[in-house]
């Protein structure tokens, strides 16, 4: 049996739409394309054709890959309103290192391991920082086990969205 993979909400949606996309439109366009390409005549030396298979393949493999995420998907719902905020999926994590303050804050937000997106500072909650952050509240020091040894960030704010 596959692994559930935890999703956000918002994540959810986003992959719901995107296999839409793939399904409805990206499809027909490539079936036009490869449609115009075997109108060109012979396919043995049609670059137009070999690209628009590699694309449909590409296609059908991200429409796989969606298809099999959202077969096993957990969709985390927020039913903790109020009280004291604690580090979960979707929080929005304003951490500081302790040994470099000077360096500023830096701000993570905490999503499942299919929506990590290291260049859009969203972490996963599996990840070593992630899974380190999760549970916790404002005020709190995590250690986390890194190349260059273990880092301590003070968890600054926490936003639940």
């Amino acid at each position: 049996m596959a692994e559930k993979q935890l999703l956000t909400k918002k994540g959810y949606e986003e992959r719901v739409a995107l296999l839409e996309e793939l399904k409805v439109v990206r499809r027909k366009e490539v079936a036009q394309k490869l449609k115009e390409a075997r109108e060109q005549g012979d396919l043995s030396e049609n670059a137009e054709y070999d690209a628009a298979k590699d694309e449909q393949r590409d296609i059908e493999a991200q429409i796989a890959e969606l298809e099999e995420i959202l077969s096993n998907a957990e969709v985390i719902q927020d039913d903790a309103k109020g009280g004291k905020k604690v580090v979960k999926l979707e929080s929005e994590v304003t951490l500081q290192d302790v040994d470099y303050p000077e360096d500023g804050d830096i701000v993570y937000t905490i999503v499942g391991s299919s929506e990590a997106d290291s260049l859009n500072n969203k972490i996963s909650n599996e990840s070593p920082l992630g899974s380190a952050l999760m549970g916790q509240k404002v005020g709190a020091i995590v250690k986390v086990a890194a190349p260059v040894g273990e880092i301590e960030y003070k968890i600054v704010a926490v936003k639940n969205n």
